[in-house]
């Protein structure tokens, strides 16, 4: 299983087209075998669904969200959590753990 996460210093970023960074987890038998944090490059809104969709995740957990990317997101048939804050870890561990939840009050109309 692969995971994304928006990632701001340590914790889920908010603003799911403003992130700077993902950190991207492979999960194998319910623990975490790897991870590792990657830059956006400066990418931004619809210019960072390439870049997530391009790491094959299974599950994507972020903050705040537009509805293109969630779109863009879910077509891929990967699982998208919102609403999420706090340690990005600390919401793998939840997610796997199977007691993560979601938030669709998260998902907002986005027009960038």
């Amino acid at each position: 299983m692969r995971i994304v996460v928006t990632y701001d210093n340590g914790n889920v970023g908010q603003h799911f087209g403003k992130t700077e960074a993902f950190k991207v987890y492979d999960v194998e038998n319910g623990a975490v075998t790897k991870s590792e944090v990657v830059s956006t490059d400066g990418k931004g809104h619809k210019e960072l669904i390439p870049v997530v969709t391009g790491f094959g995740p299974d599950a994507v957990i972020c903050g705040g969200v537009g509805t293109p990317m969630v779109d863009a997101i879910t077509s891929t048939g990967a699982t998208l959590y919102t609403g999420i804050t706090g340690d990005a870890d600390a919401a793998v561990a939840a997610l796997i753990a199977g007691t993560l939840t979601t938030d669709p009050s998260a998902v907002h109309t986005c027009s960038h």
